[in-house]
């Protein structure tokens, strides 16, 4: 995403339902998903 000129980080809240292990939000804090995640 270094390149681009606009990332969407907060897209995953507007789904109706999350996938588990997924990314975790701490107030205005993004973190990645857990290893878990891909297997």
């Amino acid at each position: 995403a270094q390149l681009a000129d606009m990332v969407d980080l907060d897209g995953p809240l507007w789904l109706a339902e999350d996938r588990a292990d997924g990314l975790r939000y701490d107030g205005a804090t993004i973190h990645p998903p857990t290893a878990a995640l891909w297997g």
